[in-house]
């Protein structure tokens, strides 16, 4: 007998996440659509199960621990545990300038989301992870967080400044490892999604891809088998360096 898997998505309610439930929706997989305004998170899941999916909002603001813990809280009453953890809640911020003029104020707001928010939901969460027969943790990051790439001369990257954007992404990939390694004699797994360049509301609709073009990496991700690997940083063409 197969168990239905849980999965929950932060900024579920459109781009990406959005994208992310549906494709695991598709699946048979029961999504908990998590996102900061309740009336949007509602409407997604609606659509959602418009469409034959089961789809359960849920408000989440990664940037509250009161709203995370509920969140948690509320997976625990209702599943008991959680198979898949997709943490996608993202933000550019709002410093446009280049990285000499950046401030503290100007990293933190992003941070707040890219960062801090996916620690905090992710230490909420890790208990009804390990509960499942193999928890699934995929944090969605983006090519402009390698350091690899963006010292490496010939890569497009080498003369993008977005300090604030990319310094986060570049934390979260050092989240990512730190997770796989506390975690690596557990059965989760936990790795860090690159979607590519996204038509969503962080680059005002201007990438080249879909949604649903990006979200297939991070749905790869999160239905890994217990061969999979753990601790790395893929995009669709496969591995890419830290």
């Amino acid at each position: 007998m197969t168990v239905e898997k849980i999965a929950l998505i932060t900024g579920a309610n459109k781009g990406i996440g959005f994208a992310v439930a549906r494709q695991l929706g598709e699946r048979g997989i029961t999504v908990v659509v998590g996102a900061r305004d309740e009336v949007l998170g509602k409407a997604a899941a609606d659509a959602l199960s418009a469409d034959g999916i089961t789809a359960v909002p849920v408000r989440l603001d990664v940037r509250d621990e009161t709203s995370v813990a509920e969140a948690a809280r509320f997976v625990e009453r209702r599943y008991g545990r959680l198979d898949i953890l997709v943490n996608n809640a993202g933000t550019a911020g709002s410093f446009t300038g280049t990285a000499d003029q950046a401030g503290a104020d100007d990293l933190r707001e992003v941070y707040e989301t890219n960062v801090f928010g996916v620690a905090t939901v992710t230490r909420a969460l890790l208990p009804l992870l390990r509960r499942a027969p193999a928890g699934r943790v995929v944090n969605v990051s983006s090519h402009v967080g390698s350091l690899a790439l963006n010292t490496d001369p010939g890569s497009p990257l080498a003369h993008l400044d977005m300090i604030a954007y990319q310094s986060s992404k570049t934390a979260l990939n050092a989240l990512t490892v730190a997770y796989a390694k506390a975690l690596r004699a557990t059965p989760v797994k936990v790795n860090a999604a690159l979607p590519g360049v996204v038509a969503t509301d962080i680059n005002h609709h201007r990438g080249p891809r879909t949604p649903a073009q990006g979200a297939a990496i991070v749905v790869r991700l999160a239905l890994l088998d217990e061969d999979g690997p753990s601790g790395l940083s893929v995009a669709d063409e496969g591995p890419v360096p830290w």
